[in-house]
């Protein structure tokens, strides 16, 4: 479990963009379908959003959830999804994130060890179109990455989030 505040807003999306180019920030064809949709509301001021960093059994599920079942116990614990906006933002502030490789991620068809997924609300229902961000650091490399997932997926106890604090 951590802490994390994290300045949010301020920018368009091409200057968000441009400031993850300039990081050297890698992004998947998920990351950037996800950012580039009209759903993806950026603010144009900026704000401050104190997060929980957290894995699903810190927050209570060693069994590990469904998504709205992760949402609803989480909103229960005072927290609640960031904004859309948070992902960008959060990758261009948190440069320290340590690079886990201990398992293969892929055949497991889950969140990648050492991840940080961004709790936020899907900007769509289709099961085909990104539901949101995780930050990764691998081979060296900062990513900002999106995902598809379905109602049905169970996230493992050991995935981790981050949450916003309720204001």
């Amino acid at each position: 479990m951590s802490q994390l505040a994290v300045r949010t807003g301020g920018l368009t999306k091409d200057a968000l963009l441009t400031k993850l180019h300039e990081a050297q920030v890698q992004m998947n064809a998920y990351a950037m379908t996800f950012i580039l949709d009209e759903g993806f509301i950026v603010s144009t001021s900026s704000y401050t959003v104190d997060l929980e960093i957290l894995s699903l059994a810190d927050l209570g599920l060693p069994a590990g959830a469904h998504y709205s079942e992760v949402l609803a116990v989480a909103a229960a614990a005072g927290l609640q999804p960031c904004p859309a906006e948070l992902g960008p933002h959060m990758r261009l502030q948190l440069l320290e994130q340590l690079e886990d490789r201990t398992a293969d991620t892929q055949a497991e068809r889950g969140a990648p060890r050492g991840s940080i997924t961004v709790a936020s609300m899907p900007l769509k229902e289709d099961d085909d179109f990104p539901k949101g961000l995780y930050l990764r650091r691998l081979d060296g490399c900062l990513w900002l990455r999106g995902y598809r997932s379905w109602s049905g997926h169970i996230w493992r106890p050991e995935d981790v989030f981050a949450f916003a604090h309720r204001a």
